[in-house]
Parts: C-alpha cells; sequence; structure tokens
C-alpha cells in the first residue's frame, strides 16, 4: 500500500483534504521513529484513524486527549490531598491511611508524566482542576453510613469513573506512542478501584449488586441539554450515541448469558466486562463535571 498515493488521489477529490491532514501533525510527531511511521502508514489501522481525526467534527487532537486524562488526574489528586487533610482521615485506621497515602503518591506521578507529555508536544496542561470544597464538606465520615456521602464510597465512584473514561479515549490514541501511556496509567486506575471496593467491603469488581450500582457513573448518557464541546479549553469529541451501561450482558453481539453453554447470571456477564465512557459522559453534571470547581 502505497501511502502518499493514496493521499494524491484523496486530494484529488477532495482539495482540502491536505490542509485537514496538516492539521493534525500532531499525530504524525506523536509516531516515533522514521521507521515506525513508516510502517504504520502501511496499515488500515492508522490510515482509519488518520481519517477519523482529519473528518470528525471535532478539535479532538492527541494532546486534546492528554489534557483530558490531566483533569482527571487533576481532579483526583486534589480530593485525596483534600481527604489527607480531613478530620475523618485522621481517624481512619493506619492500614487506611497507607492506601490513601500511597494512591495519593500515584496520582502525583501520574500528573507529571501527562503534564511532561503534553509539554512535549508543544501544549500548554491545565492548570486550576479542583474536588468541589462544597460537596466535599459533606463528606463527613471515611467509609461509614451513606455510601455515596462517605469519603471512600465517592473515592469508588472517582476511580471507576477514571477507569472508564481512559478506557473510552484510548481508540483515539491507536497508531502513536502515546497509547502507551495512557494505558500505563489506565491499568493502575483499576488497582485503586478494585482496593477501595475491598477497602469498603464491596467485590473487587463493578456489579449490579453493589451499594452504588444505581449511581449514573455505572449508567451511560448525559443529562446536560447539550454536551460539552471544550472543556477547559480543550476539545472533546461529538456525544453520539449513549455507551453501554455497566450492568451490560451482551458484548459484540453475544448474550454472555446464554453463549456459554451453562447457565451463566446477568450479574456475572455484567462483571466479567467493563464498559466505557465518552467524553461528554464523563463530563456531565451527573458525574466528574459536577464535582470539577472551587
Amino acid at each position: 500500500m502505497n501511502f502518499f498515493k493514496i493521499i494524491d488521489q484523496l486530494a484529488e477529490v477532495d482539495p482540502d483534504v491536505l490542509g485537514r491532514f496538516d492539521s493534525r501533525r500532531a499525530v504524525f510527531n506523536s509516531l516515533g521513529t522514521a521507521a515506525k511511521r513508516s510502517a504504520l502508514a502501511a496499515t488500515p489501522l492508522l490510515l482509519s484513524g488518520l481519517f477519523q481525526k482529519a473528518y470528525a467534527g471535532t478539535q479532538s487532537t492527541p494532546v486534546d486527549v492528554l489534557q483530558y486524562a490531566l483533569t482527571l488526574e487533576l481532579f483526583e489528586q486534589d480530593f485525596y490531598k483534600k481527604v489527607q487533610a480531613s478530620a475523618p482521615y485522621a481517624a481512619a485506621s493506619a492500614e487506611d491511611k497507607a492506601a490513601i497515602d500511597q494512591i495519593k503518591k500515584h496520582e502525583d506521578s501520574h500528573v507529571t508524566l501527562l503534564k511532561t507529555a503534553i509539554t512535549g508536544l508543544s501544549g500548554t496542561p491545565v492548570t486550576g482542576v479542583t474536588f468541589k470544597q462544597a460537596v466535599f464538606d459533606t463528606l463527613v465520615t471515611f467509609k461509614t453510613g451513606a455510601a455515596a456521602t462517605s469519603q471512600l464510597g465517592i473515592a469508588q465512584l472517582l476511580e471507576d469513573t477514571g477507569v472508564r473514561a481512559y478506557k473510552g479515549r484510548a481508540g483515539e490514541l491507536l497508531g502513536t506512542d502515546l497509547l502507551t501511556v495512557a494505558l500505563q496509567i489506565h491499568s493502575v486506575e483499576a488497582r485503586h478501584a478494585s482496593h477501595i471496593r475491598t477497602m469498603r467491603g464491596q467485590r473487587s469488581w463493578v456489579n449490579p449488586a453493589d451499594d452504588l450500582a444505581a449511581h449514573p457513573v455505572y449508567s451511560s448518557g448525559i443529562t446536560t441539554t447539550t454536551p460539552p464541546t471544550t472543556f477547559l479549553g480543550y476539545g472533546i469529541p461529538a456525544y453520539t450515541a449513549p455507551s453501554p451501561i455497566e450492568n451490560n450482558t451482551k458484548q459484540s453481539g453475544v448474550e454472555i448469558t446464554s453463549a456459554l453453554g451453562t447457565p451463566y447470571s446477568a450479574s456475572d456477564a455484567a462483571a466479567a466486562f467493563d464498559e466505557y465512557l465518552q467524553a461528554a459522559e464523563v463530563l456531565d453534571n451527573s458525574r466528574a463535571g459536577g464535582l470539577v470547581g472551587a
């Protein structure tokens, strides 16, 4: 496959195509060595990704994806910073404190890595992302009482949201070295979510029987009238159809509860797969968007 011949043919049909590819120059710049670029350019996968970025009616770029990830990491970093300075945390067990302290260190590292990656792509990292103080002030217990009003209950929601959020944007980084950066963080966020669930006495994986299963974090769609197209100055993809909900039992058109030859409960089928959330859903007022602020 001759990549440049394809581009020439496209240009004959659409004279503006080269301009749109040029506006996505960061895609090429993030691919690594010239040899890697040549190899990837010969694959339908890269072409598909480039066409999507060149023609999609969004402002999304690789730097935008990293800015989005940094927003989530700064958000979590500030939340755990507030936890560490709170009275409920001070009264927690040494083991629980050690876990929160370690998670906070991870978030600090994630923030540093993402800032470095964004700067390396000539971007200016977003700043000033905080967990809304008025909401945090309502979290009067560490992990007891109502799940959605305890610090660890909110931590579970944040970590599970983060896992779904990274999954929802990974496809935009296919064919770039930045995908490795995102996946390095995604897997650790999943470990955080699992550990906090264990600390709360919940199952380690998302399950329809969880005490927070009815929270919007585990559903899909948006509650705002108009989905956001930008957030903190960077572009986010246009919202399309709702993402799958976490109690989904059908994967790639296969009904898991009946496809394995033996009885398989809906809870088991749902717990066996994590679902993604689109950026517009994550940043909706019913989820992280309603918690970001002074």
